[in-house]
């Protein structure tokens, strides 16, 4: 049996599958930070408007798509001074053959990944 993801390396492929995205949908990267608990992890420019994105790598039975609303609403604060939108971008991992089971390295992995969520 193969050995778990840490933390960082989840974090990291939640930050690859989102970054890929963003790229696809011609968003321009001023800033990407992929240490975890640094906030926003992606800051980028999309028809003159700047974005904040926040991502988390969740595992089951976590709702990938749930957020802490008081931590998001700092975050909202602080991309306002900017004149930036805010964005979770949450992003649930599994086990390619069990989703309720941890990813393993160099093995298959299972993603449930709606896109970003604006934060109103």
């Amino acid at each position: 049996m193969g050995e778990k993801l840490t933390k960082q390396e989840l974090h990291n492929l939640a930050m690859n599958i989102v970054g890929k995205q963003l790229e696809n949908e011609g968003y321009e990267f001023l800033g990407v930070n992929s240490k975890l608990k640094s906030d926003p992890q992606f800051v980028a420019l999309k028809n003159k408007i700047l974005h904040f994105i926040i991502v988390r790598a969740v595992s089951f039975p976590q709702d990938a798509h749930a957020y802490d609303p008081v931590f998001m609403q700092t975050i909202k604060e602080h991309a306002a001074k900017f004149e930036a939108k805010t964005y979770y971008a949450g992003v649930g991992l599994g086990h390619g053959s069990d989703y309720g089971k941890p990813v393993l390295k160099d093995e298959d992995y299972t993603m449930v990944y709606k896109g970003l969520q604006e934060i109103l």
